[in-house]
């Protein structure tokens, strides 16, 4: 352990040098929030209120509980080590060499399929102003810009997606708004019928019952992928003691209160059995409410979201191969700094994979696609799971004074731990129960199996560049 801790903080003050921490605390709090605030909330929400009822809001509630457990052990690994490959790293140095390599593989390829969905959906939304202009068209220019803005140095990475953010969170606050006061002081014509009790009489606050609310777990849980952006930041934080604990405390509540809060406002205003599963709920209570262009605005809402989604995507995969390439476990060039301070031949080649994949959406079977889809699904959970499981080695190893204790602390430890990681067992379970994700299943083992026969290529071929081949467990 002790020669493993003495290589990563050589590579921690190595990264210090190379790598700019241009993002301050509003960037990386913004960065967690756009990442977990998407197209599922403003488009995807409906078909899970038509599946639970207004007991979503439990399934959010729990999930949430899971997501606070996970960023705060996330946190707490961040102010031990804060550098870009975080949980990568965190797997590589408490769990063993295997679980880092698959844990920045899986996490790479997760935002790279993340990143072609979401240029494909540019491609589809934009067709609700211009309906003759090839697909392929604002896919392509959406990949160029945000190529372009993560090349020229992580501030204007920061920037663009601080705005991406933005235009979400101002969108959601309105709703809550506009929708409290139709709510309280019946304005509109919609306050005749808006009340909170639209969330228990129509058919019972649990009108399907607690299957509803199980059923619609692994939708909430996906629906908070991304708020562990905030960890592939940390190599590039300003003063990171100050603003990693900061972030991740506000960026946890708050996303509860965009999420539950959101959907409160939605269902009171209008009944949850009268919203159309196939329409944005936000869609359906702009017209209600009489604002002109209501779906104009969404659909706008829906393409920066879309956007912000591919430019974490870029960022996020251009620091894990960055850190991968550090250990010896991708090629060597990929861990070279440009004159701005940002891995440019990692970007290059997640932007170039990302092209590929928006081309492959027109020549191959729509099946085929859902099945790579399906390995990021699991990715996300791998993850999350990897990050949980770390720390509770990490706190192991405090207790053994192999590792320094740190202020910022995940409460609940070790039981949090578990409980996280039997909830992320359980919502695995649950992709076997829809036809959709079921095929997750089926990929998962085969996509690990290829990672491992590819870590044990890279370790026999870098001799002294991965952590896996310096030391012995």
């Amino acid at each position: 352990m002790t020669r493993i801790s003495d290589m990563l903080d050589e590579e921690q003050r190595h990264e210090g040098k190379d790598l700019e921490r241009g993002l301050k605390d509003r960037h990386i709090q913004l960065i967690a929030i756009g990442g977990a605030i998407g197209v599922g909330l403003f488009l995807g929400s409906a078909k899970a209120i038509s599946k639970a009822g207004p007991a979503l809001l439990l399934t959010y509630a729990f999930a949430g509980l899971a997501v606070f457990f996970i960023m705060r052990a996330l946190g707490e690994l961040l102010i031990h080590r804060p550098v870009a490959g975080s949980f990568a790293i965190y797997a590589e140095e408490y769990v063993s060499p295997w679980a880092g390599y698959v844990t920045g593989w899986t996490y790479w390829f997760t935002w790279i399929v993340t990143g072609m969905a979401e240029l494909t959906a540019v491609g589809v939304y934009v067709h609700y102003w211009f309906p003759d202009v090839p697909q392929w068209i604002p896919a392509l220019v959406t990949l160029v810009v945000l190529y372009g803005a993560n090349l020229i140095a992580v501030k204007v990475f920061g920037e663009m997606e601080f705005w991406f953010a933005i235009i979400k969170v101002v969108t959601i606050v309105a709703m809550l708004l506009i929708g409290l006061a139709i709510i309280f002081f019946g304005v509109t014509d919609l306050g005749k019928t808006a009340s909170f009790s639209n969330l228990w009489s129509h058919g019972g606050f649990a009108p399907m019952g607690m299957v509803g609310v199980v059923l619609t777990l692994q939708i909430a849980c996906f629906a908070y992928t991304g708020v562990e952006l905030i960890g592939v930041t940390a190599g590039e934080a300003q003063n990171p003691e100050k603003v990693l604990p900061h972030a991740t405390n506000s960026v946890t509540w708050r996303i509860l209160i965009f999420y539950i809060g959101a959907l409160i406002v939605l269902m009171s205003l209008v009944p949850w059995n009268e919203l159309n599963p196939n329409m944005s709920p936000f869609v359906t209570v702009f017209e209600k409410i009489g604002i002109p262009a209501a779906a104009g605005i969404i659909n706008f809402v829906v393409i920066t979201a879309a956007a912000s989604s591919c430019n974490s995507g870029i960022f996020s995969t251009g620091r894990m191969l960055y850190t991968l390439a550090q250990f010896g476990q991708a090629p060597a060039a990929l861990g070279k700094i440009s004159k701005t301070h940002v891995p440019a031949n990692a970007i290059t080649l997640s932007a170039a994979v990302m092209l590929v994949g928006v081309a492959l959406n027109y020549i191959v079977p729509e099946e085929a696609f859902v099945y790579v889809t399906s390995v990021a699904t699991v990715g996300a959970v791998w993850t999350w799971g990897i990050i949980v499981w770390a720390h509770l080695k990490y706190r192991q190893a405090v207790a053994r004074g192999e590792a320094k204790a740190v202020f910022f602390r995940m409460p609940g430890a070790p039981y949090a731990n578990w409980f996280v990681l039997a909830f992320l067992l359980l919502v695995t379970g649950f992709l076997a129960f829809d036809a959709g994700t079921r095929v997750a299943l089926y990929v998962a083992p085969a996509w690990f199996a290829l990672l491992t026969v590819g870590y044990q290529m890279s370790k026999s071929r870098s001799g002294n560049g991965a952590l896996a081949s310096e030391t012995s467990r």
